[in-house]
């Protein structure tokens, strides 16, 4: 929507006066929903999809087309996302699969105000999960890979201190996925570098280790093929990180569209294959 932020603050200002209770507790850091506003979604989420659904109705012959709105963490962008949707495309001739990235926080609140059906990824300790049903799929670690020739794959590791002496790719703080790449470091007794990119983007962290000597700290499954095929190299402390749950997420307020149901089921397929 074009709207402005100025307006959308108007708008929640008004609707927070109409209600008599504050929904946002605002600060340097963004909006976080207050137990009111977690309140409040639960019966808005359901009155949004159905103003679509009857947008859609009216629409016709463009409601043959399915739609499915999946929010997607980066965990699953690289591999099994891109999989899900090549079988979806090559079972169902009219499908269009909306995908929206983001930290996880930002998702599932889309997902609990009906702007998404569905959010797949690492993100069972996310506090906004609260209120949304999770389906444990499969367990994924993490793991740190370099481009081939870097100097720590020239011999053993003795001294993981070593590490800091490298540029480091992370996943943006306050995340999900980062907590479990800090503990990490935690339990190898090791300091941040002082030089790091912290992004979620697959593409960005790719092209800079490529260029660079940095370590990126990244889901197993977002470099899988690239270490298959050579073009990345893991660094292999001997340590192994235990994992985390990786899953879907929808509201189970709200109905689940045929094309959620579709990617859900291909989804588990895809799933259960790889892992």
């Amino acid at each position: 929507m074009a709207v402005s932020q100025p307006a959308i603050s108007k708008t929640l200002k008004e609707l927070e006066e109409i209600l008599g209770a504050r929904l946002f507790e605002r600060s340097k850091a963004g909006a976080e929903l207050t137990e009111a506003g977690v309140t409040f979604l639960r019966y808005a989420g359901p009155c949004v999809q159905a103003l679509r659904d009857g947008v859609n109705t009216l629409r016709g012959h463009e409601a043959q087309v399915e739609t499915v709105r999946v929010g997607v963490l980066s965990t699953v962008e690289s591999l099994v996302v891109p999989e899900v949707i090549r079988r979806l495309h090559r079972r169902h001739g009219a499908l269009v699969v909306s995908v929206a990235t983001g930290p996880s926080a930002y998702l599932l609140a889309q997902l609990k105000v009906g702007e998404l059906d569905l959010v797949v990824g690492r993100m069972t300790d996310s506090p906004d999960i609260q209120g949304l049903t999770f389906e444990h799929l499969y367990s994924e670690s993490m793991m740190l890979v370099v481009r081939p020739g870097h100097p720590l794959l020239a011999a053993p590791l003795g001294d993981l201190q070593r590490l800091a002496e490298f540029p480091l790719v992370l996943p943006l703080a306050g995340t999900t996925i980062r907590r479990h790449a800090d503990s990490l470091f935690v339990q190898w007794g090791i300091a941040l570098a002082g030089q790091r990119l912290e992004t979620l983007s697959p593409t960005l962290s790719r092209s800079y280790v490529l260029r660079s000597e940095a370590i990126w700290v990244a889901p197993r499954d977002a470099v899988r093929l690239d270490v298959g095929n050579g073009e990345l190299a893991e660094l292999d402390l001997g340590i192994r990180e235990p994992g985390g749950s990786v899953g879907l997420c929808h509201n189970a307020a709200l109905p689940l569209p045929l094309g959620a149901q579709w990617f859900s089921a291909v989804l588990r397929e895809v799933a259960a294959e790889l892992h």
